[in-house]
């Protein structure tokens, strides 16, 4: 529950973006995710994004009138069309990158070098190796076990 309430937090820190850009968060994360990724299918978006194709259609269609990304032909699948971004949406995606990266060093720099390090440290342990989801019955709020039988 921590880990979930300290994620949203950061989370937060996330959504503020350069009032110049005039970008909702969501926005502002498609473009990053555009420009790491290099163009990509707008189904590719909407999954990223985790929302409904038709959203991504609306994410997409704010950013090109911004002048932000534009749609191309797949060469692969001329039905289809990729999402990149323009030069100017290269320079907003390095200037998202760098809001979303102050948001996260403030957010940790209220640890000591030493906590970061630890906290560093747990979350590469719990990443190496998922659990194994529980085969009958579910967790509690507290994380215990409870079985078919119990």
């Amino acid at each position: 529950m921590l880990l979930g309430r300290a994620v949203r937090a950061l989370r937060h820190t996330w959504t503020v973006l350069p009032d110049d850009l005039d970008l909702a968060p969501h926005q502002g994360r498609a473009l990053r995710i555009i420009d790491t990724t290099g163009p990509l299918r707008l189904s590719a978006l909407a999954e990223r994004l985790r929302i409904a194709p038709r959203s991504a259609t609306e994410v997409a269609d704010a950013l090109q009138d911004r002048g932000l990304i534009e749609r191309r032909p797949d060469p692969a699948d001329r039905r289809a069309v990729l999402l990149s971004v323009t030069s100017a949406g290269a320079r907003a995606a390095s200037r998202v990158a760098a809001a979303r990266q102050a948001g996260a060093d403030a957010y940790f720099g209220r640890l000591t070098d030493a906590d970061r390090s630890d906290l560093a440290r747990i979350l590469q342990s719990l990443l190496a190796a998922p659990p194994d989801p529980p085969r009958d019955g579910h967790l509690d709020a507290h994380g215990h076990h409870h079985g078919a039988s119990e």
